[in-house]
């Protein structure tokens, strides 16, 4: 990741037919203290926006210039022809191309879907926007072929719309610049892809989880005691004379004089003096 100062705000971009409402509402969520700024912008002018460092990153529409563009794909549309509800199309639930044959396509200058050239006949000039297209159609002039979103984007009460099964498809992305990819940017990836707040690509590390699926501690082990059992039978095995044992010491002490001494119950009377055991003093004949 690069950036390492983090804008005071993001400012996020996205083109018509796109709704980034979840988004922004688990946004602010997450990040209550850093505004995110919407900025709608023309499908054709996306890229310009981002390059010019008018946007942190944009919804945009496939394709992009992928040499000065960093760009995940999010979702591809489906393709619906927009008709007036008295067309005779209605009557089926999903058409072809080869079934707009004998209809005017409208063709808008800002169209989406990146035709070499569209179906049926097409009309005597293009409507410089899909809005236009929109209200051609309503007078009966022609028909519309374009994602899903722009047909509910431009809704009406005289129009309806049918699945294209052929028709090239509009993919929608979330774009920014190549060498812009900020910690805000790297929170917004997140979002749209579904972490979690812990997750660890994150800038916050996940903990270690247990097999039963509980976080494990991470703080650091105890260290044993210095003078534990262990200590004072190490103490009686080798001479029995030292005092760190305490009464466990001088337990093991005794013991290890018996077995030096071939049974000698003075000595292991003295090695059990010697080695501390209730409470350090030395046995008196």
């Amino acid at each position: 990741m690069t950036g390492s100062e983090a804008p005071p705000s993001f400012r996020l971009a996205y083109v018509p037919g796109v709704t980034p409402d979840k988004w922004v509402r688990i946004w602010n969520e997450r990040l209550p203290d850093v505004p995110l700024s919407l900025t709608q912008v023309p499908a054709a002018g996306a890229g310009g926006v981002l390059l010019d460092g008018d946007a942190d990153a944009g919804l945009v529409r496939l394709p992009v210039d992928r040499t000065v563009l960093s760009a995940i794909p999010l979702y591809t549309e489906t393709t619906v022809v927009l008709i007036p509800r008295d067309h005779l199309v209605t009557a089926a639930d999903e058409v072809t191309a080869e079934d707009l044959t004998d209809e005017v396509v409208l063709h808008p200058l800002d169209d989406v879907l990146g035709w070499e050239r569209p179906p049926g006949r097409p009309a005597l000039e293009r409507p410089a926007t899909t809005a236009d297209a929109v209200e051609l159609v309503a007078a009966g002039i022609g028909v519309l072929l374009v994602p899903l979103s722009l047909a509910r984007l431009h809704h009406r009460k005289d129009l309806t719309y049918r699945t294209v099964t052929d028709a090239p498809e509009s993919g929608v992305a979330l774009a920014w610049p190549e060498d812009a990819h900020t910690d805000r940017v790297e929170d917004f990836i997140g979002i749209v892809r579904g972490r979690t707040v812990n997750s660890t690509r994150g800038r916050q590390p996940e903990p270690a989880r247990a097999k039963d699926g509980r976080a494990e501690a991470t703080t650091p082990a105890r260290r044993k005691p210095a003078g534990g059992r262990t200590s004072g039978g190490r103490t009686g095995r080798t001479g029995g004379t030292g005092t760190a044992g305490g009464k466990a010491g001088g337990k093991q002490t005794g013991g290890a004089a018996r077995r030096g001494t071939g049974g000698n119950r003075r000595g292991g009377s003295t090695g059990k003096g010697k080695g501390g055991g209730r409470g350090g003093r030395p046995h008196h004949r």
